[in-house]
């Protein structure tokens, strides 16, 4: 394998689990006391999806079944999400409701503030402009192998 690949995504790991960390740590904002990060990541799903099985939940959060139907008991409480049937009796639906909506977008707020400030002086137009050629070529990319 090239060694720069090899750097990259070590460094695309490093930057998610620190980085992950540090907002966590980080940002003082009341929705992000509210729900756990893994919360919050399962209603983005949910939401980039626009409707999506528990089990598909699992996989992309890489977690058991029991996991994800624990967190979904809480957001379904809290009436983030809500289940509509589906084609296969033993499965459900998963869709956002509107206060889940309302949840990922103050969080996506919160999150792009918070990255933005951080960003703001240590990182140029230029470089945001490649960051962005870089991820939207890798998202065609796993999108076309399936991912």
């Amino acid at each position: 394998m090239d060694e720069r690949i090899r750097e990259a995504v070590s460094l695309f790991e490093e930057v998610l689990i620190y980085g992950t960390e540090r907002v966590i740590r980080s940002v003082d904002d009341p929705i992000w006391k509210e729900y756990s990060p893994e919360q919050i990541q399962l209603l983005k799903l949910i939401y980039k999806e626009g409707e999506i099985t528990s089990g598909r939940l699992a996989v992309l959060q890489g977690v058991h079944k029991s996991a994800i139907s624990n967190r979904l008991k809480k957001l379904m409480e809290k009436e983030l999400i809500d289940t509509k049937p589906s084609g296969d009796k033993r499965e459900k639906i998963l869709v956002l409701t509107s206060l889940g909506e309302e949840v990922v977008n103050e969080s996506d707020r919160v999150l792009h503030e918070y990255i933005g400030k951080l960003m703001s002086n240590q990182v140029d137009d230029e470089e945001i402009d490649q960051f962005l050629v870089t991820f939207r070529k890798l998202r065609e990319i796993l999108k076309m192998n399936g991912v």
